[in-house]
């Protein structure tokens, strides 16, 4: 099936939906830019819902697009509650996913990631997608794919799960290889500070919320080894600016180890699963469901965030030697209630927080979330709420230059 041409717009988007059967894996053409000639597959259930979620389902080497679609559970899960599946499918002879050239590591690089976003746009198009619930979720090959897409596109995904991976950027070579024995071996080791700057290097312009992710391994992996799922943790820690410290920890079945970076509830900025025992081949029915109760697209799972109208942000600043005070006024510019919100900002490089009022604040440096006192969650159209908060700084007194509300921009100024 080929997408619609460009020049009949307004009927298109309807025409091709209606040309996908549903709860039928179908192999979609000509869906946009594909430099490295990826393969797409598409599910759409028969009760697809309004303005759908999309998770895109990441195979694992030597596997493809239909084996993925029958291997896991995403499909079902589907048909339950409502989303849509992409399966990317690689053609090359290897059929692993490119996580390794320097085309793939940055925003429209080229190669497979390139590819892949095409894939979403098609889909976001076509069936008018929720842009704020975008996932995705991969096996070995597909779960590296996964951390390389959270970094390339941090603003077109909300979340990720990746099954068996490495860190964004772990895998990176500049000889054509696709293979990188080092990562492989769980040899290459930076700090939190470097791996973060890896997936902050991939989209310098991003200024907005990063994607939350879930990350998933077995101890005795010989394939891709343990100690990437540490470095895993490191990196996207870093990146939303939390501490390594768990703020929760428990054993959701007997011999796995559940932890949870940044907030302790089923939608924490990072958590992590460790396996005792299990190898590289550790997905197994099930898996799929936490990862979108991860996601929040499971029923009995929490809600996503309700969505949010235009916003304004304004923020007045008195810094003096080491120290800082912003106050911050957001205002609900659209035309309906907003009946609890998120505030996110990302603070300039050497801020931490170290008090706040109006709010409470996740994070004390890097990405900060906001959310509202016992008497200020409710936000009536043009209506405004004034926060604040407290900081250090060494030598940048800036406030920040971008607001989300509830995962959508704020106008600022």
């Amino acid at each position: 099936m080929a997408a619609p041409a460009a020049g009949a717009r307004a009927a298109a988007p309807a025409r091709a939906a209606a040309e996908v059967p549903a709860a039928t894996l179908t192999r979609i053409t000509g869906f946009g830019a594909n430099p490295s000639g990826l393969e797409m597959y598409l599910y759409v259930p028969e009760t697809v819902t309004d303005r759908p979620a999309v998770v895109v389902a990441v195979h694992y080497c030597t596997g493809s697009g239909p084996a993925m679609y029958s291997g896991t559970e995403y499909a079902r899960l589907a048909d339950r509650y409502g989303f849509i599946v992409i399966y990317p499918s690689v053609t090359r002879a290897s059929k692993c996913f490119d996580v390794s050239s320097p085309q793939a590591l940055r925003r429209d690089g080229g190669s497979d990631p390139a590819g892949i976003k095409s894939m979403v746009d098609w889909v976001s198009q076509t069936y008018r997608a929720d842009p704020g619930r975008i996932f995705a979720t991969g096996i070995s090959s597909g779960a590296m794919m996964t951390n390389v897409l959270l970094g390339d596109y941090p603003d077109v995904f909300a979340a990720g799960a990746a099954f068996a991976g490495v860190p964004f950027g772990c895998f990176a070579t500049t000889d054509g290889s696709e293979w990188n024995s080092a990562c492989a071996a769980g040899t290459v080791i930076r700090t939190p500070r470097q791996w973060g700057d890896l997936v902050r290097g991939a989209h310098p312009g991003h200024t907005g919320p990063r994607p939350r992710m879930q990350v998933w391994h077995g101890t005795q992996d010989q394939t891709l080894r343990y100690p990437n799922l540490g470095e895993e943790i490191k990196q996207w820690t870093d990146v939303h600016g939390v501490s390594q410290t768990p703020a929760f920890t428990d054993s959701p079945q007997p011999g796995w180890t559940r932890t949870r970076y940044g907030g302790t509830g089923d939608r924490a900025p990072v958590e992590a699963i460790s396996l005792a025992g299990a190898g590289h081949d550790l997905y197994a029915s099930g898996m799929g469901e936490r990862a979108i109760a991860f996601f929040g697209l499971d029923a009995a799972g929490p809600a996503p965030q309700p969505p949010a109208g235009p916003c304004k942000v304004t923020v007045t600043t008195n810094a003096w030697n080491t120290g800082l005070t912003a106050s911050v006024t957001l205002t609900n510019t659209g035309t309906t209630t907003v009946n609890g919100w998120k505030l996110t900002f990302t603070l300039p490089a050497g801020q931490t927080l170290t008090g706040g009022w109006g709010a409470t604040y996740a994070s004390a440096s890097g990405t900060v979330t906001a959310t509202p006192a016992p008497y200020n969650g409710t936000l009536a159209p043009n209506a405004g709420v004034t926060l604040g908060y407290q900081a250090t700084h060494t030598g940048d007194s800036a406030a920040p230059s971008a607001f989300a509300l509830n995962g959508t921009a704020c106008v600022t100024g």
